[in-house]
């Protein structure tokens, strides 16, 4: 029947979200059921073809990637697929009305890091819109479930919401970037060089991305405010702990939040959603 095979499918996004991100995981369950498919199948389209580019490094990962583009589409025309992250994926495309507008950019970000090992400011802007914040449009379209007045209205926070994650995981993993791709995202930085006056700079902009994020989260449709407001908080109590560490240490490891410290923030993000204090 193709409701297994769909549902299969389906099951092998949420696996892979589940095995490669802890932090997105948790906040997919607090969605409501009607969201959480699509959410695990957008992740899975995006950290496969991140996969390509990261990890593969004795294969050809152009042409891995150039394959995964015209899968992708093929995909999405013939509204099925033997991979089955983007037959799930091409289920969304068309459930929720995903354009290859916000599709191709991520796509395109994802070439860039075969190519470009420094970014200036043209083509940081560039990816950070590709890397990180067309996913979060491409969650807003779930999220908003056609209300296209509503979708416009949130368009921004959402991009911002992206970005900010996007930019605390390029200062979380500069390190790793830096010594196994070698690659330093951030314009004008020298990661040799790297001082505590350009990591305050970097700083400042994350946390303008962070506010304009929130003021759109305190508008998202019931039943998905939770699950953001908790990658959210999770990833700005990440930034506190890179904010509040030296250069050195930034340089030298991944900084995390401990396991303990999500449960809490899992806690505390509830009642404040229950008692509508966001």
């Amino acid at each position: 029947m193709k409701q297994l095979y769909d549902n299969t499918c389906r099951e092998c996004s949420k696996l892979i979200t589940n095995r490669y991100s802890t932090s997105f995981s948790l906040g997919i369950k607090l969605f409501d059921n009607k969201f959480k498919s699509a959410i695990y199948s957008i992740y899975g389209f995006v950290r496969f073809a991140d996969e390509i580019v990261d990890t593969f490094h004795d294969k050809p990962k152009a042409e891995l990637l150039q394959k995964f583009r015209r899968d992708t589409y093929e995909a999405i025309e013939n509204k099925i697929s033997m991979n089955p992250v983007l037959h799930a994926f091409q289920e969304v495309v068309h459930k929720y009305n995903i354009e290859p507008e916000i599709i191709d950019p991520f796509l395109d970000s994802m070439e860039m890091d075969l190519y470009f090992h420094k970014y200036e400011d043209s083509k940081y802007k560039e990816y950070i819109y590709g890397s990180a914040e067309v996913v979060g449009l491409m969650c807003l379209k779930v999220f908003c479930e056609g209300d296209h007045q509503l979708y416009e209205k949130l368009k921004e926070p959402a991009c911002k919401l992206g970005s900010a994650f996007q930019k605390v995981n390029f200062l979380r993993d500069m390190k790793s970037d830096y010594d196994e791709r070698g690659r330093v995202y951030f314009p004008g930085i020298d990661y040799m060089n790297f001082d505590v006056v350009q990591k305050r700079q970097i700083e400042q902009d994350i946390k303008s991305d962070f506010d304009d994020a929130y003021l759109g989260i305190i508008q998202l449709p019931k039943g998905t405010k939770f699950g953001v407001y908790l990658a959210y908080v999770y990833y700005l109590k990440l930034f506190e702990k890179i904010k509040n560490s030296p250069v050195t240490r930034v340089k030298e490891e991944r900084i995390r939040v401990n396991d303990g410290r999500k449960m809490y923030l899992l806690f505390s993000s509830a009642l404040k959603t229950q008692l509508n204090l966001l």
